[in-house]
């Protein structure tokens, strides 16, 4: 993307950040933290009694149920043909029939009629894992983007779900990359910008297995006034009206708060050096309980509840 392409984009998307903020959001964000159980491999977590309790359950929930129209978008997977074709298997397994592929792989075919088409009539938009920034090179600021954005902040009942990188992209300051083998050091976090969807989080995936713990710590210290979410695998927030987060899944979420820092020497430090931070707010969170995003307030499920 070139330099007056990348300002373009800059550009629009703060615009919609900033709309964004000024009215209430009808649709719905699913996040999911990767390897979400579509049960199709050959292991007893992976059978259908499993998934008809997991994280695709939620999202076809959320859509309207089986016939909801479900648009599998695998531009981030380097191998998006198999990975469309995994999620209309996962998908059927749940007995949903309406259930569509959209191969987008440069910004022109983000601009085609048959991608505005399938977008337009969609309940349900599904990201997959990959490269988050391909999602962002090749549909941000586009009709299916501009799309996408207007259907979530005005239509009830529409849902984004997105899986890894399909999480990632969705806020707008979004991270790119780093190695854990950094991890607390000025500079380990890569920041592009995302898709603009929930710009008050930074989110992360994968993020118990890979530990990436000290990324997303540099990524708040960098953005305090955001709050950080590092979902583990088979792990999602439904996010209502852009603010309210009920966590799904058999793993947890993490929320970082940088709000109260007391200490963050950041902005003053040389890339490759230690960092310290205090007073950073940790919550660990499990199935069914809430974060309340406007107010950053926590609301656990009592003990004697079941999950959902």
């Amino acid at each position: 993307m070139s330099s007056i392409k990348k300002l373009v984009y800059f550009y629009a998307i703060f615009n919609r950040q900033e709309r964004f903020t000024m009215q209430q959001i009808k649709g719905t964000l699913i996040p999911i933290g990767g390897n979400e159980d579509k049960g199709i491999q050959d292991s007893e977590l992976y059978t259908l009694e499993f998934i008809d309790e997991g994280i695709l359950f939620h999202v076809v929930n959320e859509a309207g149920g089986i016939g909801a129209k479900i648009v599998v978008i695998p531009t981030a997977s380097s191998i998006p043909v198999e990975v469309g074709e995994n999620y209309i298997k996962a998908f059927a397994k749940l007995g949903c029939k309406n259930v569509h592929v959209l191969d987008i792989r440069s910004k022109k075919d983000s601009e085609k009629k048959s991608a505005i088409d399938l977008i337009k009539s969609a309940n349900c938009i599904m990201f997959s894992g990959g490269n988050q920034s391909k999602i962002t090179n090749y549909i941000g600021a586009t009709s299916i983007h501009n799309i996408m954005l207007d259907r979530y902040k005005n239509e009830a009942g529409f849902v984004i779900a997105g899986t890894s990188a399909g999480a990632m992209a969705m806020t707008n300051e979004m991270i790119a990359g780093g190695s854990p083998k950094e991890a607390f050091l000025k500079g380990a976090v890569t920041m592009y910008t995302g898709l603009g969807l929930i710009p008050e989080l930074i989110i992360d995936t994968h993020f118990i297995k890979r530990g990436r713990f000290g990324r997303q710590s540099e990524a708040v210290a960098k953005f305090p006034e955001l709050i950080g979410i590092g979902l583990a695998e088979d792990t999602g927030m439904i996010i209502k009206s852009g603010n309210d987060c009920t966590v799904i899944g058999s793993g947890m979420a993490i929320i970082f708060d940088g709000s109260k820092l007391t200490h963050n020497n950041e902005k003053v430090l040389e890339d490759g050096t230690p960092m310290t931070m205090t007073n950073m707010i940790i919550h660990v969170l499990s199935n069914s309980d809430q974060y309340d995003i406007k107010n950053r307030k926590v609301t656990v499920l009592p003990i004697e509840a079941p999950f959902i």
